[in-house]
């Protein structure tokens, strides 16, 4: 079954591994930096594919003098009918000389969690989905690194927005174990945002999608967080 599937991306952030992009210009057909609006063209195209309906954001208008309610009506638009959120991590996704209240992502990603009503039909939280784009070095790793002692992924969770990481690792009864160097392990689905790499994501997108659906249908096991800090 199709789904509508909004999107949150950092439109600019060219800190991505090269596509090979190509577009017409005054000059011709001339190469073009890859950034991450690169990578949702082909999230678009494989969405199409699967008979998903894409539902894009333009991070490029300025949140300063916008109050709350202005954004609100804003991305109500754009989310409400939509039943999965996807959320791009990249290198570069955060601005470092903006408060998070001044940036897209962290609102894209609350309103994605609200529940609303509308013409007496209320919706329900977004599935969220977490895909992590390869750096310019094709690497994953400034994100997911394994950690060979312990035989696990460790998240570097402190460059993601404050709302991203309290939905992360919050699963209110995790199944935990202790390694042997004392770190406390997770297993199973721990997070209500579940994150996957963006190579691993094309090989079976419906698989991931819908287990973004699976775990808003299991939402009463997440402590969720849904304001900006």
């Amino acid at each position: 079954m199709g789904r509508k599937v909004f999107v949150s991306y950092k439109y600019a952030d060219a800190q991505v591994q090269d596509l090979n992009v190509y577009e017409e210009t005054f000059w011709g057909r001339q190469k073009v930096k890859t950034t991450v609006r690169h990578y949702v063209n082909e999230l678009s195209v494989i969405l199409d594919n699967e008979d998903h309906i894409y539902k894009g954001e333009n991070d490029g208008e300025s949140l300063a003098g916008f109050s709350d309610d202005h954004i609100a009506s804003k991305l109500r638009d754009k989310i409400y009918d939509s039943s999965i959120t996807i959320v791009f991590i990249s290198k570069g996704m955060k601005d470092i000389w903006k408060t998070e209240i001044d940036q897209w992502i962290p609102w894209e990603i609350s309103y994605s969690l609200k529940e609303y009503t509308r013409a007496g039909r209320t919706s329900l939280s977004n599935g969220i989905l977490a895909i992590v784009l390869p750096d310019e070095f094709g690497s994953y790793s400034y994100y997911l690194n394994h950690n060979n002692i312990c035989n696990c992924t460790n998240y570097n969770t402190p460059i993601l927005f404050q709302i991203l990481r309290d939905n992360m690792f919050n699963q209110k009864n995790p199944d935990t174990y202790i390694c042997e160097n004392g770190s406390t392990i997770y297993r199973g689905e721990f997070s209500y945002i579940k994150t996957i790499k963006w190579d691993i994501f094309r090989s079976n997108p419906n698989y991931y999608l819908d287990k973004a659906i699976e775990l808003r249908d299991k939402k009463h096991e997440y402590n969720i967080t849904k304001t900006v800090k």
